[in-house]
């Protein structure tokens, strides 16, 4: 059983378990009751010989997003993958199967957030057709589909970054579900991965349904 050693604890041995306490981790951060991650000396030397993350997050780079703060948990308890508006590549792939296949973690959480800087960006990019400097433009190259998909919506100039966000957010859970390595664990109840939005208005992520 995984309980942790600070944060929001709880069972995490199945994915709804671990799903239920990153909710649960939310609410304290958002009601202001965080409980401080444990990164005591004694921590430390608990998990210096072993990691057992319950929980692997995909999240944007973007400062104001901090996935163990956002879901109040401590050392050790969550893997965090960090790239800007979460695209990936080959590497980060690898990287997110991992947890998962070496170290057990339950759950998988791709976490988009309000007001993404490199989604704004890719965003004006395509609207003014001007190519973003340097290894900018392979993020927002990486972004071209689920920009496509938002314009698919007919929405106003306004709401398109926001459109964007989410629909990277769909494509890349459902991309992740479709992985050689993590369906099998998904279609044996050992894994799930689910799509998440964080606001920063009022701290509180809403998680979304997987498409099976």
């Amino acid at each position: 059983m995984t309980t942790g050693a600070g944060g929001a604890a709880g069972p995490a041995d199945t994915p709804a378990q671990a799903l239920a306490r990153l909710r649960a981790g939310n609410d304290n951060w958002v009601g202001d009751r965080v409980t401080r991650p444990d990164a005591s000396l004694a921590r430390r030397s608990e998990v210096a010989s072993r990691q057992e993350p319950f929980a692997v997050v995909f999240s944007c780079i973007d400062s104001r997003v901090p996935p163990e703060l956002v879901f109040d948990q401590g050392l050790g308890d969550l893997m965090v993958v960090r790239t800007a508006a979460h695209t990936h590549d080959g590497l980060v792939t690898g990287s997110l199967e991992y947890g998962p296949t070496e170290l057990d973690a339950k759950l998988l959480v791709v976490l988009g957030h309000q007001r993404c800087g490199a989604v704004t960006a890719a965003v004006k990019s395509f609207r003014d057709g001007e190519r973003l400097p340097g290894h900018l433009a392979d993020i927002v190259r990486d972004l071209r589909a689920p920009y496509e998909e938002a314009c698919r919506l007919g929405l106003p100039d306004e709401r398109l970054v926001e459109a964007t966000i989410r629909a990277q957010t769909r494509q890349t859970v459902i991309r992740l579900r479709a992985d050689r390595v993590l369906r099998p664990l998904i279609a044996a109840g050992k894994l799930d991965v689910v799509g998440a939005y964080y606001s920063l208005d009022t701290g509180s992520v809403t998680f979304s349904t997987p498409e099976r």
